[in-house]
């Protein structure tokens, strides 16, 4: 079983929007008894909560459903038990570096590093803009989908 883990700040808004476009890929392709994805931000202020209603909304328009996700912090433990631990974008990634613990440095990405066509690196955070912001943010989200899948074919043999 391969495990991907997404990152955010609260994980309301782009990681579980990430959990969620993944993991419906995933079961498109027959996979899911093979990959495992989940989701969790750096800082704990909305542990607990669903996500961000407009973030599922959005995703809701393409099929993919939020509903029972929960937002989490990241735990120590996650670098152990995830195979990929994706920031979506470089203040994550910094901070996900720093709790990193050694040896484990491999498995932390920058999640469009998975999308080289797109010519950025970030995800923006959708949650205080407005307009299509959330459109956009899955645009992205599935392109990086598309590419972490396409990385973890080889491993699933």
């Amino acid at each position: 079983m391969i495990k991907v883990l997404f990152v955010c700040t609260g994980n309301i808004c782009r990681s579980p929007t990430a959990e969620g476009v993944f993991r419906a890929l995933v079961e498109a392709e027959g996979l899911g008894d093979r990959i495992s994805v989940d989701s969790a931000g750096t800082h704990g202020a909305h542990v607990g909560e669903s996500p961000d209603r407009r973030s599922a909304a959005a995703a809701r328009k393409r099929g993919i459903e939020l509903d029972g996700l929960r937002a989490r912090k990241v735990r120590a433990d996650d670098f152990d038990q995830f195979d990929l631990v994706l920031a979506m974008d470089r203040g994550h990634l910094q901070m996900l570096n720093q709790a990193c613990p050694k040896g484990r440095e491999d498995r932390v990405r920058l999640f469009l590093d998975f999308a080289p066509d797109l010519g950025i690196s970030d995800v923006p955070d959708p949650y205080y803009g407005a307009g299509d912001g959330f459109e956009r943010v899955l645009d992205m989200i599935e392109a990086g989908s598309r590419g972490v899948l396409a990385h973890l074919r080889p491993r699933l043999g």
